[in-house]
């Protein structure tokens, strides 16, 4: 199936190739640093990403971080309600047992949430709307990065004084949204904030948020410094997924119902760091302490039972790194340390049977230390070739401590306690992650071979939050081989950017029909992402990116919802392709500079269980996005999404014996205006 995909592609990327020949050949540079923590020529790096700049971000003006990262191929950021999602990035969409981690998210360049202590939600701490820029690197990520960038780094760096463009903005839109934003900036200290208010769409749903990231660039005799400080805070109503028969979100009745109108989601959290870098000779010395801390609560709505749960964990911790450049090519090396403090409270106001009571299920506490060494190379073996490769070794300890009494949490009469709270006890996790590829560089055409090795620990929560009986979790660290094949080709008029991967993991933790969490399945995953940019004309620019893939089981397991082995399944939740297709206009109204671009989204069908015998059928949708600067320093901006009004579901699954759907909202409309002062 994929074969066949790549070939249908296949005169698309000869029209492609043959058009950009007949271009000019001084290639257009982007400069990536989340690949190797410093600035680097992202044409020549061995390792598929993407660049969304600063003017991009603006341009997108997102509600949600899924509308941004439509724009990144191979990546797909399911929207959940409210603020929630869930990310696939070369991979399905991951839920459950092992799905948290399996993405390294970072501000500049440091872990949203503690290495161990991730949520599948994490995205929403980032200030993505008023970011300098995101930078996605795919599949297993170079030496600099560690646990959880086991997929892919989504980086998301924060605005600069430089950047920043002191104004105020307004925006209102369908179903009460409001969000105002500021822009302020003194020398090299900039403050970039904003605050939402969304009624929502669903019944007794919506939330409020607010998000402000302090950013300070400047010098103290031989270094230079940046200082950043970041909040977050989300209250939010939430609505569940909607369960009232096959394709219920067609049905502009059903799809409105709230099933779990108590339903809530708090959270907050603050991040601050201080980048000090100094030359000293060949060499670049760059120390960065920082300090993380996050809480959050929420009701477990997608439960029968609707337990609820409370975690937070406060971090301090130092990346250091030295590099150089040498007449061969270029190093960095460094450590990395990260000490924190985590605490898990999950009760239940009302028992729901004698296996699910009433009271404290879990109340402990986890201290956690994560150490790591790094060393990348940059290596020029001819004018035109280089090698690339990176080695890392990580340990991670966990101190693990209940509250509660260890044991059962039910009744002695109890058939099969849903609950399982284990005794103290200290697990360690050592792991390497390695990367090797060959560039070669000629003219305007770049391609690359790559092999690397990534992990991803086990997560506090599947190690002490246990189910069913289970003792002890006995499980490792993951582990993902990948290989990729990549061409890459720029000018002031065309660009494309072709990847082909295949991954491979193994130890992957799940829980098994027992509900016991426990490790030794593998999966592969392989796919072709495509990113291809036309200058029309001086005014007219087209963009595609797409993503044909296969996502399958790869061992004899039975997992919970099976009812078998499941060895060459299709993984649920992973459509074989997905993409967005753009066109946008630059033109004069009243003398004024517009810009209109027209968005085509689509997700192709996929299974919800992991049998596949239940499925969803895709979905396409169509964005419309203006602007025009109406006066010196007055812009204006409408957003229309689902232009078409299309009825489809954000995502769907099979569970508890019926289809259910998150709730894809209809036609929205969102107009703003912004001043600059």
């Amino acid at each position: 199936m994929l074969l066949r995909h790549a070939l249908l592609l296949f005169p698309v990327i000869i029209t492609s190739a043959a058009f950009a020949a007949d271009t000019a050949q001084t290639p257009l540079e982007t400069v990536i640093v989340t690949a190797t923590r410093q600035a680097t020529d992202g044409a020549s790096l061995g390792q598929a990403w993407v660049d969304l700049d600063a003017d991009a971000v603006e341009a997108v003006d997102a509600q949600h971080s899924n509308q941004l990262f439509n724009r990144v191929s191979g990546a797909w950021v399911s929207r959940g309600n409210g603020q929630e999602s869930l990310i696939s990035l070369r991979s399905p969409v991951l839920t459950g047992a092992g799905a948290c981690g399996a993405f390294f998210t970072a501000e500049d360049g440091i872990n949203l949430r503690a290495p161990g202590f991730c949520n599948v939600n994490q995205l929403f701490d980032a200030n993505l709307l008023q970011a300098g820029g995101v930078e996605v690197v795919k599949g297993p990520a170079n030496a600099v990065y560690g646990s959880n960038a086991m997929h892919g780094v989504v980086n998301v760096l924060t605005k600069s004084a430089a950047q920043t463009a002191q104004s105020v903005g307004f925006q209102v839109g369908s179903r009460d949204f409001a969000r105002t934003r500021l822009s302020l900036k003194t020398g090299g200290l900039a403050l970039n904030a904003h605050g939402t208010s969304y009624g929502g769409y669903q019944a007794s749903s919506g939330y409020d948020q607010q998000k402000a990231s302090l950013r300070f660039d400047g010098t103290q005799g031989d270094w230079s410094i940046t200082g950043v400080i970041s909040a977050s805070n989300l209250n939010q109503d939430t609505a569940g997924y909607i369960q009232d028969g096959k394709g219920a979100y067609k049905s502009d009745t059903a799809r409105r119902v709230n099933r779990n109108p108590d339903a809530y989601r708090d959270a907050s959290s603050m991040r601050a760091h201080l980048k000090l870098e100094r030359d000293l000779g060949q060499h670049t010395l760059r120390i960065t302490p920082y300090l993380r801390s996050n809480e959050m609560e929420f009701l477990q709505h997608y439960l029968p039972w609707q337990s609820r749960e409370m975690n937070e964990h406060s971090s301090v911790g130092v990346q250091a790194s030295l590099r150089g450049d040498r007449t061969w090519g270029g190093y960095v090396t460094g450590i990395d340390i990260d000490t924190t403090d985590g605490k898990l409270k999950e009760d239940q106001a009302e028992g729901f049977s004698p296996n699910q009571p009433a009271g404290i299920h879990y109340d402990y506490r986890v201290d956690a230390k994560n150490v790591a060494v790094f060393a990348q190379v940059d290596i020029n073996l001819a004018d035109q070739l280089s090698l690339q490769a990176g080695l890392r070794s990580e340990r991670t300890d966990y101190d693990y401590v209940t509250k509660a009494t260890a044991g059962s949490v039910c009744a002695p009469e109890a058939s099969n306690c849903r609950f399982f709270r284990p005794d103290n006890r200290s697990d360690d996790f050592s792991d390497l992650s390695s990367n090797l590829a060959l560039v070669w560089s000629a003219g305007a055409h770049h391609y690359y071979l790559r092999t690397a090795m990534g992990f991803r620990a086990p997560q506090a929560t599947e190690l002490y939050r246990l189910q069913s009986g289970q003792r002890v979790a006995d499980i490792d660290s993951e582990e993902a081989q990948s290989v990729d094949i990549g061409w890459r080709y720029s000018t002031p008029t065309f660009s494309s950017d072709l990847s082909v991967y295949t991954i491979s993991k193994d130890n992957v933790i799940f829980q098994d029909r027992n509900r016991q969490n426990v490790s030794g399945a593998s999966t592969a995953h392989q796919g072709i992402d495509i990113d291809l940019r036309w200058s029309l004309s001086d005014s007219l620019n087209a963009t595609l990116n797409a993503s044909i893939a296969d996502h399958s089981y790869d061992s004899d397991i039975t997992l919970l919802g099976s009812s078998g082995s499941i060895k060459g399944n299709t993984i649920d939740t992973a459509p074989r392709h997905f993409g967005s297709a753009r066109l946008t206009k630059s033109l004069s109204v009243y003398d004024r500079q517009a810009t209109i671009e027209v968005e085509a989204t689509w997700v192709d069908k996929y299974y919800l269980d992991p049998n596949n015998q239940h499925e969803y059928p895709g979905h396409e949708l169509v964005n419309l996005r203006g602007s025009w600067d109406a006066a010196d320093r007055l812009r204006a901006t409408l957003t229309l999404t689902n232009l078409l009004d299309t009825g489809y579901a954000e995502r769907a699954d099979f569970g508890f014996g019926n289809y259910r759907y998150f709730v894809g909202e209809p036609r929205s409309a969102v107009l703003g205006v912004y001043f600059t002062f």
